[in-house]
């Protein structure tokens, strides 16, 4: 199988798509949106996936910019595929995958048959660090730019504001 990561950002994500494919992802995909919410990056990456024949869509349990824990749900539901979230372990045997999550009080066991979504949860892969064989392979891996497709907007910001400025320390 190969591996394919899905990023909906501008070109400034560029440099983290390298490093995916640094450490080991076989192609990669920027979907050319700037994302404003959750909905809008599930449905970048529902389009884009819908007709790939993808096995397994992998999402990480939070994100740097909207960290709600949302996106491999919606993305789930809009691909019509089932969903496991903050899976801790994979175990896969054909088209069948063993999942197991943390739960409180334990751990549960989940099968089911591919294609489906999970999110991963901390546990679920070790962090690496991409060596330089990696980084120079990268350089030549596919990275392909596609159009963001058209998108409901769900939400808007109605006000921003910072918050007033901290006052001075007093030293008594």
């Amino acid at each position: 199988g190969s591996v394919t990561t899905i990023t909906v950002g501008g070109a400034d994500c560029d440099a983290t798509i390298r490093k995916a494919l640094a450490i080991g992802a076989d192609d990669a995909v920027r979907v050319d949106a700037q994302p404003t919410d959750a909905y809008g990056v599930a449905a970048q990456v529902a389009a884009y996936a819908k007709d790939k024949g993808f096995d397994i869509v992998i999402a990480g349990k939070e994100t740097i910019d909207h960290n709600g824990s949302q996106v491999a749900g919606m993305v789930a539901e809009l691909l019509d595929l089932p969903y496991v979230p903050l899976a801790s372990k994979l175990d896969m045997a054909g088209s069948t995958a063993t999942i197991e999550r943390d739960v409180p009080g334990g751990v549960e066991v989940v099968e089911v048959n591919a294609p489906f979504v999970i999110s991963a949860a901390k546990g679920m892969a070790e962090q690496r660090i991409p060596n330089m064989r990696g980084i120079m392979a990268a350089r030549t891996k596919p990275l392909t730019v596609v159009p963001a497709a058209p998108v409901e907007t769900l939400s808007s910001t109605v006000k921003f504001e910072l918050p007033p400025a901290k006052q001075a320390v007093k030293m008594i």
